[in-house]
């Protein structure tokens, strides 16, 4: 296995350009006020009403990043999301991936190993067994491979939300959907990458090959900041995926927007089926524009901006994400901003009666805490995702959120808990009623 050389300080040097972009997307504020699209106008609202760690779940994925049974799986990742499998196993996906072996269940060789992304699968009975991944043991690679550009640039994919459905409409055998954020190497200030393109790629069930990569999406925007990925989160309800997306405002300083499409369940991998939110009609046109169409367009161009907060330095992230709690849509999000502007350490959550808004909020949920140790490196939290498979049918949701070190990089490798998810379990309950706000 390839740890030192030249070859692995080119890995070190795409690692530290790259490994923050999930964490610099926290620092994008996400504005959000457009009303719905007319569906399910009444509901009763969702909000978290406690927290607790999940310290069972962290130490189980504690357990598994730190066994040195093999030498060619996960050690530490973030860009964490999971889907449950039909036999009820359930599929992780994890963006930038350290392999390698872990000294003392601390540490990793500041050469480890490292690719672009990876999958973990876990058993119906809740126990990691093993790393999806590309290439061979004696040469791993990412699962879902990159390219490069004309001019020789690297080209890698981020795994986001991933779904089960059906083959194609109506069909009896599934598969899974994983969409993909497709991103190029680039100058400063792109120096997490230039998005490219929205993917999806297909996996066949039970066996978990992957068979296909398709693009469905692929941005022309002439200002590269207002170009959209879509993946962050993706719904399925009554027979369509709504899958949620931000642009990437906040490399001009500007407020990034979220946006929302919907596909017919088994045609994610079909880029004529997807609709984009084009507003409700509401929005006056400034002087001498043209008005914009409302509703579900075909034309990506014609997407409006989802709205979540009251200013453009407070709303969501570009990494939030959005379940299904009761009859209602839970937003969650590093508080982008935050009441004072100063930096994003809570996760807050707004509410809405359907996937177009408008949405209620912010309600304080957690202060994410910090592996031991972790302030004083500097550590921070992001990421926060919704695990619905795990309680979805209580009143409690599974949350993992990612760690990193951003000021000193070399910090995660001395301590491998700094660059790991960590859980929290959230208690949730009705936003509408006694004591209830948003």
């Amino acid at each position: 296995m390839e740890r030192h050389g030249a070859a692995g300080n080119a890995r070190r040097a795409r690692w530290n350009l790259g490994f923050g972009l999930v964490a610099a997307l926290v620092l994008v504020g996400v504005l959000l006020s457009v009303p719905g699209d007319g569906q399910a106008r009444g509901c009763g609202g969702a909000r978290v009403t406690g927290w607790r760690p999940d310290d069972a779940m962290t130490a189980e994925l504690t357990r598994y990043g730190n066994d040195n049974a093999r030498l060619d799986d996960w050690t530490g990742g973030d860009g964490t999301r999971s889907v449950r499998l039909p036999d009820g196993r359930t599929l992780w996906m994890s963006a930038d991936t350290f392999l390698d072996e872990v000294h003392g269940g601390k540490s990793r060789d500041p050469g480890a190993v490292w690719v672009r992304n990876s999958g973990l699968v876990m058993s119906a009975q809740g126990r990691f067994e093993r790393t999806l991944l590309g290439g061979t043991a004696q040469r791993p690679a990412a699962l879902f491979p990159g390219t490069a550009a004309g001019d020789g640039r690297e080209v890698w994919r981020w795994p986001v939300q991933s779904v089960v459905e059906p083959r194609r409409p109506g069909s009896a055998e599934q598969v899974v959907r994983v969409l993909l954020w497709q991103r190029e190497k680039g100058e400063p200030p792109w120096i997490f990458g230039v998005p490219r393109a929205s993917e999806v790629a297909t996996f066949s069930l039970p066996d978990l090959r992957l068979e296909s990569i398709d693009t469905v999406y692929a941005p022309q925007h002439t200002d590269v900041e207002r170009r959209v990925l879509y993946g962050t989160s993706a719904i399925t309800r009554d027979g369509w995926t709504y899958v949620f997306g931000a642009d990437e405002g906040s490399v001009g300083g500007k407020a990034s927007r979220a946006h929302v499409a919907r596909v017919p369940q088994g045609r994610l991998d079909e880029p004529g089926a997807w609709e984009f939110w084009g507003g409700d009609g509401t929005a006056r046109p400034s002087a001498g524009a043209p008005g914009r169409a409302a509703g579900w367009q075909r034309d990506p161009a014609k997407s409006t901006p989802i709205l979540v907060g009251r200013t453009e330095q407070r709303g969501a992230t570009g990494t939030y994400t959005v379940v299904r709690r009761g009859d209602s849509w839970l937003l969650l999000t590093m508080d982008a901003g935050g009441p004072d502007g100063g930096g994003i350490t809570d996760v807050v959550s707004y509410w809405a009666c359907a996937p177009t808004g408008p949405w209620h909020g912010p309600s304080a949920v957690a202060q994410p805490p910090l592996p031991p140790g972790g302030a004083r490196y500097g550590a921070v939290p992001y990421n926060p995702q919704g695990h619905a498979e795990f309680g979805a049918d209580g009143g409690e949701l599974l949350l993992s959120y990612d760690v990193n070190v951003m000021r000193s990089p070399s910090a995660i490798h001395q301590d491998v808990s700094l660059y790991r998810p960590r859980f929290l379990r959230l208690e949730t309950g009705p936003a509408r009623g006694p004591g209830a706000s948003g």
